[in-house]
C-alpha cells in the first residue's frame, strides 16, 4: 500500500490543503476560506470539516500523517500556535489535539516560511539539495534554512528570520515592526520597494513613470524598470544591493546548495535574480561564489502544501 500524506497550508485569506505522495506528487488538492472571525475560533473545526468531506475511506487508508505550515509563534512539540494577529489568534491555539483525536493520525505543524522552505527544498528550485535556504518577498520578508535536509529552528524558534537581518544603518533606515531599523524588511520587501521608490522620487528631480501614479506598488515599481525607466532602475538596483548583502552574508555563513527567492515579489522574475546575482558576486568570497547558487522558486502556491506534508517524513 503506497504512502500518503496530507499538507495544510493555513493562510489569512484561505486555508489550502493537499493529498501528498511519498514521492512529493500532489495527488489532490482543494482549499476553503479561512474565517477569523469570533478570534478564530472557527478555523480548526473548519479545516476538520473539510478533511471529513473531501477525504474518502479508501483515501484514509493510505494517509500516514498530516502536516501543516501556520503564521504566528509555532510550538513544533506540542502542536499550538500562539500570536497569530492575522488570523485573530491571541491565545494560544492546540492544533495537535483535536487533529490527532479526530483522524488518528501523526499531526505536525511549524511556521510557514518554514514550510514552504521544505517544499522548494525538496520539490522545487532545491532539486532535493541537502542544504537550501529560502528567502520570501512578500509583504515582509520570511524565510526557512534547511540543512542536511533538517529544518533549523533555533534554540526558540526564530532560525530563519532573514527579514530582520539589519542591513541599512544610514540612508535607508526605515523603522521595522519590529522595532529595529534598517531591517531587510523595511527594503526588499513588497512594501519596502514602495518605501525605497518613494524616498528615491522625492530626493530625485528624474522624471519617471512611476511619477504618473498617486499610488503605486513593487510590481509598478519592476514593470517601469523593465521598460528601461531610468529611476525605476536606480530603485530596484538599491534593493538588490541590499538583499545581495543580506543573501551573501547567509551564504558565507551557510555556504548552502542554493539561495531561492520566493514569495510575490518573485514574480518580477529574471531582473530581480540576475541583480541579487549581481551583489551576491561582490559580497561573497570566492568558495562561497562558485558553489552556492541564486534562484527563483518555482513551486508557487504549491510550496506550503507539499512542504508541509513533508514534516510528515521528516518525523
Amino acid at each position: 500500500m503506497s504512502k500518503k500524506m496530507i499538507g495544510i497550508d493555513l493562510g489569512g485569506t484561505s486555508i489550502k490543503f493537499a493529498i501528498v505522495t511519498e514521492s512529493g506528487m500532489v495527488e489532490k488538492q482543494w482549499n476553503i476560506p479561512t474565517d477569523i472571525s469570533d478570534e478564530g475560533s472557527h478555523i480548526v473545526p473548519d479545516m476538520i470539516a473539510s478533511l471529513q468531506k473531501e477525504v474518502t475511506k479508501e483515501e484514509w487508508k493510505e494517509i500516514i500523517g498530516i502536516g501543516m505550515g501556520s503564521p504566528g509563534g509555532v510550538d513544533c512539540a506540542n502542536g499550538t500556535v500562539t500570536g497569530a494577529y492575522n488570523l485573530n489568534w491571541v491565545e494560544t491555539q492546540d492544533l495537535k489535539t483535536p487533529m490527532e483525536e479526530t483522524f488518528h493520525v501523526p499531526f505536525y505543524v511549524d511556521n510557514d516560511a518554514n514550510v514552504a522552505a521544505l517544499g522548494e527544498q525538496w520539490q522545487g528550485a532545491g532539486e532535493n539539495q541537502a542544504d537550501v535556504v529560502l528567502v520570501t518577498l512578500g509583504t515582509g520578508v520570511g524565510g526557512g534554512i534547511v540543512l542536511n535536509h533538517q529544518l533549523m529552528h533555533g534554540i526558540a524558534g526564530g532560525a530563519g528570520e532573514i527579514g530582520h537581518v539589519t542591513v541599512a544603518l544610514e540612508k535607508h533606515d526605515f523603522p521595522c515592526t519590529c522595532g529595529k531599523k534598517g531591517c531587510l524588511e523595511t527594503i526588499a520587501s513588497a512594501t519596502g520597494i514602495v518605501n525605497v521608490a518613494k524616498k528615491t522620487l522625492e530626493e530625485s528631480t528624474m522624471d519617471s513613470i512611476l511619477r504618473q501614479k498617486e499610488e503605486f506598488s513593487a510590481k509598478d515599481v519592476y514593470d517601469a524598470a523593465k521598460m528601461e525607466d531610468a529611476l525605476a532602475l536606480s530603485i530596484v538596483d538599491q534593493v538588490h544591493q541590499y538583499l545581495g548583502l543580506a543573501v551573501a552574508n547567509i551564504a558565507n555563513t551557510l555556504n548552502p546548495a542554493c539561495v531561492v527567492i520566493g514569495g510575490g515579489v518573485s514574480a518580477a522574475g529574471e531582473i530581480l535574480r540576475a541583480g541579487v546575482q549581481r551583489y551576491f558576486e561582490q559580497f561573497t568570497f570566492p568558495l562561497v561564489q562558485q558553489t552556492t547558487k541564486i534562484r527563483l522558486a518555482t513551486l508557487g502556491n504549491d510550496a506550503g502544501v507539499i512542504g508541509a506534508a513533508s514534516l510528515v517524513l521528516q518525523a
